[in-house]
């Protein structure tokens, strides 16, 4: 009898965890089918960059480190969650293939500066600003290796094309991104707050 508790209890805890984790890779593999495409640049405008933002505000470095660990695994085994239900190691070896491996990195960061700044009233945004730093610069640069690659350009070239191509014309829709991602965190973090609250004082009396 305690050993059957004892293993539905370790069941119960390792569902609270991996279910948040699993969540948030379902929920970036959705928002890259939100793809629009531009004619002019190798990238197009998806709802991952919001979405991996999300994750380490909400489920901290470790969390958010995994959950897209998870969706980067799921895409490189073939599965069509990438954008445009696109999937397999040739979407990361193309043009996007940094943005893409950027995303465990980014989340890991972003959780982590939350979590120092924890109690700062602008701790949420400065995470996802930070993250989203770490978007473009794994991003840019593998862009700009992969355009000397196919393009047989100056590294210097390369990288004056990425910044047009690939970071210049999404720095004011992903700053809104970041905003959406720490206003959606912020709130539900203040809702859960508010819900826990009145059942500890309850509990307490």
């Amino acid at each position: 009898m305690y050993i059957r508790a004892a293993i539905s209890n370790r069941i119960e805890a390792l569902c609270r965890e991996a279910g948040p984790t699993i969540f948030f890779a379902a929920l970036t593999a959705l928002g890259a089918q939100f793809a629009i495409r531009l004619p002019f640049s190798p990238v197009p405008v998806t709802l991952q960059v919001l979405v991996a933002l999300m994750s380490g505000l909400a489920l901290g470095s470790r969390g958010g480190l995994s959950s897209q660990l998870g969706y980067l695994t799921a895409g490189a085994l073939g599965l069509p969650v990438f954008a445009g239900g696109t999937g397999g190691l040739a979407v990361l070896l193309g043009p996007t293939g940094g943005y893409l491996m950027a995303f465990p990195i980014a989340a890991w960061v972003g959780g982590r500066v939350s979590e120092a700044l924890r109690g700062h009233r602008m701790s949420l945004l400065a995470a996802a600003l930070a993250a989203l730093a770490v978007i473009y610069s794994g991003g840019g640069l593998w862009l700009a290796g992969w355009l000397q690659a196919t393009r047989l350009g100056s590294f210097d070239n390369a990288l004056v094309g990425a910044w047009h191509l690939g970071v210049r014309p999404f720095i004011l829709v992903d700053l809104i991104k970041a905003f959406l991602a720490t206003a959606a965190v912020g709130g539900s973090q203040t809702l859960w707050r508010k819900w826990l609250e009145p059942g500890l004082q309850t509990d307490g009396q």
